[in-house]
């Protein structure tokens, strides 16, 4: 079959006159389930899911509390089911944004967090370490509300509160963009470069939920807690 191939303007590939989007044809989009506790940089990243012609969302899940860990974990063949798996938490060497240990959402269940990151899934953690590098300012904020996108105005109109919640939380004038920069990670990983290690969760005492990255640097005398786990790729800075 002949058919004309090309770039447009939205860097997709064109087949036939008809987008075929970033990673080639629709029969080949990315299945993509979400799991969320839908806040407004959630609901942003929702957004954007759905308005992407590379993904096939089958679902959105919601995070702590619906079931027990000990049920939500119990099938030990989950990370051979998946192809990958993106995870938005974790401060890795940087402040959290709960305590000075930890991130929220591995503070809401680190016992969780800590049996997906060693469960050897491929997978790619995007700490708010990435994430506070990436902000609308207020400017941003204004071309955002004055644009005639579709979603514009409801996106507006929630990056109010958020705004407002940065400058009296953070003194910070304009928002970070946490859900979104990890959606990124997942449609444009090239924006981004990694180190893989082993990441354990603390689960107890006052450092819980801290994430703690075992670079491979040091050959260690003995085993440890990292010892004999498969590693994962640690979002470590974003263009």
């Amino acid at each position: 079959m002949d058919c004309e191939m090309k770039k447009n303007s939205h860097d997709g590939i064109v087949v036939n006159g008809k987008n075929e989007g970033v990673f080639g044809s629709p029969a080949k989009r990315i299945k993509l389930i979400i799991d969320t506790d839908p806040g407004i940089d959630d609901s942003m990243a929702i957004l954007m899911a759905f308005q992407s012609p590379e993904l096939e969302i089958l679902g959105l899940t919601t995070i702590f509390g619906n079931v027990a860990t000990e049920d939500a974990t119990r099938d030990s063949t989950f990370a051979n089911k998946v192809k990958n798996i993106v995870v938005l938490g974790g401060a890795f060497f940087a402040l959290g944004n709960v305590n000075p240990a930890a991130e929220a959402n591995i503070y809401g269940d680190p016992e969780a967090a800590d049996v997906v990151f060693t469960s050897g899934a491929n997978i790619v953690v995007v700490g708010i370490n990435i994430t506070t590098q990436v902000k609308m300012t207020d400017d941003d904020l204004l071309e955002l509300k004055q644009s005639k996108g579709k979603y514009a105005q409801l996106l507006s109109n929630m990056c109010k509160f958020y705004r407002d919640w940065h400058v009296k939380s953070d003194g910070v004038y304009g928002i970070f963009l946490h859900d979104p920069v990890s959606f990124v990670a997942l449609v444009r990983p090239d924006l981004f470069t990694y180190k893989k290690g082993v990441v354990r969760v603390e689960t107890q005492g006052i450092c819980v939920g801290h994430t703690l990255l075992d670079q491979g640097l040091k050959r260690w005398n003995g085993s440890n807690p990292w010892t004999g786990y498969s590693p994962v790729s640690v979002a470590w800075t974003v263009n």
